[in-house]
């Protein structure tokens, strides 16, 4: 998206051969920025573009001078403001210009005013339809309005309008605002439910890779039983309800790629409080650990974790069956139905307060192939997972935590193929081997075929 040219500096030792080509080093040639020229701005302020590059003047040595040119281009990309960016350093010109003084041009295009997109979406075993259009920069300080509309394969669908702008400050703050409408169905469960709501997020850094989102949601939500065999349970649920909560995400992921890591670590833990008004009230955590070490042979071993809790607040305020956890399903507990393990009623999947699953996995090229761009693509993997869910009533004796968690355990084995689909999601044909189930599980024996983003 972006191009540095810099004209070439000789150095004293230059002349050192490598590999029979010439040797500069950057680090030692004394630098510093005297002018930064950004040509091709348009309805952009300049503030905000200022705030961006003010790091290049900190620059002492050519290297640095390099180097913090790249990371102001990232920053302006980051605003999402302009198609193509380049970098240009030439030598200082002027009355008060010395050897060590150059100029930093950055040659922006700006983006159209309005941006439409026809994209698909891949999650949750199931291909979506996306339309959107788009208005990036709206008042000149990188605002952006969105508007998309998904239609989903299993009968959802919904639309989001987003207003989001970046906040003055070095951590990335980002403040966004929406409005939707979103549809589904769930037939493991036995009903549909259409939510209605607005919110109000804050997003930013608090170090590297350390990302936070503290957002307050208001959300109206019309649940309806699917089909006549709805279970009596799920149907004593059905209706409308209004939940007011309040939101942390806190992500930290140092993994190399988002979908095949081969090292690196995730980290994720959500606390949600339901009850800020409206007739819905709950405290629920959950957390999802994750981590990948790279073996001899191309090998990869990757363990999960993963957990939440779910409690009541108040006597006179509901939980309903949209707010519990699931648990089952081709990239979570493989070797059982979506839904699939668990309290259930009548063949319907109710859900349950509290959750635990873990898996390992082994990963390795495909054999006997030449590793190419294509053959990249796949890996062949060997995987154990387990878990259990349920209603769990723990006693002021937290010795017998492990026994409650233990108890009625559910997991299975297998192998399988999984091809990833660019950076969003990866595809699984497994073949799985359920060793333990209880009455009510739907285990699920021989293959299984997933696609989704986030994988147990």
């Amino acid at each position: 998206m972006g191009t540095v040219h810099a004209k070439s500096v000789e150095t004293p030792d230059s002349n050192d051969q490598n590999d029979g080509k010439p040797r500069i080093k950057l680090e030692g040639l004394r630098a510093r920025v005297d002018k930064i020229h950004v040509d091709g701005l348009g309805r952009t302020k300049e503030d905000i573009i200022a705030r961006s590059l003010e790091d290049l003047f900190t620059a002492e040595d050519f290297q640095q001078v390099v180097l913090k040119a790249h990371e102001a281009r990232v920053r302006l990309e980051s605003l999402g403001c302009f198609k193509r960016i380049g970098i240009f350093i030439d030598t200082s010109t002027g009355p008060n210009s010395t050897d060590e003084g150059l100029e930093v041009t950055f040659k922006v295009e700006e983006l159209r005013r309005l941006m439409g997109s026809v994209n698909t979406l891949i999650g949750n075993n199931e291909g979506s339809l996306v339309l959107g259009a788009k208005l990036p920069n709206v008042l000149g300080r990188a605002e952006k309005v969105q508007l998309e509309y998904t239609h989903g394969t299993k009968r959802s669908s919904g639309f989001n309008l987003n207003f989001s702008k970046p906040l003055v400050g070095p951590n990335n703050v980002r403040l966004c605002a929406a409005v939707y409408q979103q549809n589904g169905e769930f037939p493991w469960s036995g009903y549909k439910e259409i939510d209605r709501g607005t919110f109000l997020e804050l997003l930013f850094e608090s170090a590297p890779r350390v990302q936070h989102s503290v957002r307050w949601e208001g959300v109206w939500r019309e649940l309806n039983c699917l089909t006549r065999t709805t279970a009596f349970q799920v149907r004593e649920e059905m209706g409308h309800s209004l939940k007011s909560s309040l939101k942390h995400s806190l992500s930290v992921d140092k993994r190399d790629n988002p979908i095949l890591p081969t090292k690196g670590v995730l980290f994720r833990l959500n606390t949600e409080y339901a009850g800020l008004g409206g007739d819905t009230g709950f405290f629920k955590n959950d957390i999802e650990l994750q981590g990948n070490m790279q073996l001899p042979f191309d090998l990869v071993f990757q363990a999960s974790l993963a957990g939440g809790v779910l409690r009541k607040m108040y006597e006179d305020k509901m939980v309903t069956i949209a707010d519990r956890f699931f648990l089952g399903g081709p990239l979570s507990l493989r070797g059982f139905e979506t839904r699939g393990v668990g309290p259930h009623s009548e063949g319907c999947a109710v859900g349950g307060e509290t959750y635990w699953c873990t898996g390992a996995h082994l990963y390795s090229p495909l054999p006997l192939l030449r590793r190419t761009v294509i053959t990249d693509l796949f890996r062949l993997h060997f995987f154990t997972n387990a878990g259990n869910i349920g209603n769990f009533q723990f006693r002021e004796d937290y010795s017998q935590y492990i026994n409650t968690l233990r108890d009625n355990l559910r997991w299975a084995y297998g192998f399988g193929l999984i091809l990833r689909v660019g950076q969003v999601a990866r595809l699984e044909l497994n073949y799985c081997v359920p060793v333990s189930a209880q009455n009510g599980d739907r285990p699920v024996s021989g293959l299984q075929f997933g696609v989704g983003i986030t994988v147990l």
